[in-house]
C-alpha cells in the first residue's frame, strides 16, 4: 500500500471529505467513500469510486458537474476548492493558448448546452485541444437529455479517476 493511500485511509473524515470533494464534487459520493475506508489498494479505491458514482441519484451527478468550471472559462467554478481549481486548470490546458474566436465559440457552445440540458458541458479535458472539445460539445448538443446525462456521468467518472490518481500521486 502506498504511503498516500495509507494517509487517506487514516486521515480525519473532514480532511478526507475535502480530498474526495476535490476529486468529485458530490457530497454524497465523498461521504460514501469515507465510509468505505480503508481501501486495500488503489485498484480497490478506483473500483469503489466508480461503483458509488454510477449508483448515485441525478441530483448528486448535477452537484458534481456544478463543481467544475465551464470548458474554456478563465476562472474557477463558484463552489470549487483551490486544489480542484488547480487540477481543472491543468486538465483544460488545451484552452490556454487558443484564439479568442475559439474561446468565444466554446462559450457559446457551453451556453447552448447548458440551456438545452440544464447543466454545464462535462468532458474529460485531459489531453484534448480546445477545438476538439468544441467539436465534442457541438456534437453532443444533438443528443437527447437521457443519452447526454449518461455521457456526462461517464466523463465525470473519468475525471474522478484521474483526480484520485493525482491525489495518490500515481499519475
Amino acid at each position: 500500500m502506498s504511503e498516500k493511500l495509507e494517509q487517506l485511509n487514516q486521515a480525519a473524515a473532514d480532511v478526507t471529505q475535502t480530498d474526495f470533494k476535490n476529486c468529485c464534487g458530490s457530497k454524497n459520493w465523498a461521504r460514501m467513500m469515507i465510509e468505505l475506508r480503508p481501501f486495500a489498494n488503489t485498484s480497490a479505491l478506483i473500483k469503489q469510486a466508480e461503483e458509488i458514482w454510477l449508483n448515485l441519484e441525478t441530483e448528486d451527478w448535477l452537484e458534481a458537474f456544478a463543481a467544475h468550471p465551464k470548458i474554456g472559462a478563465r476562472k474557477a467554478a463558484p463552489k470549487q476548492q483551490a486544489q480542484s481549481a488547480s487540477w481543472s486548470h491543468g486538465e483544460q490546458s488545451g484552452t490556454h493558448a487558443v484564439a479568442d474566436s475559439v474561446l468565444d465559440a466554446l462559450a457559446e457552445a457551453n451556453r447552448l448546452y447548458e440551456e438545452k440540458f440544464g447543466f454545464i458541458f462535462i468532458v474529460c479535458a485531459t489531453g484534448k485541444s480546445a477545438e476538439e472539445m468544441l467539436d465534442l460539445c457541438r456534437r453532443r448538443l444533438k443528443n437527447d437529455a437521457d443519452s447526454e446525462i449518461r455521457i456526462a456521468v461517464d466523463e465525470q467518472r473519468k475525471i474522478t479517476e484521474i483526480r484520485l490518481r493525482k491525489l495518490l500521486e500515481i499519475e
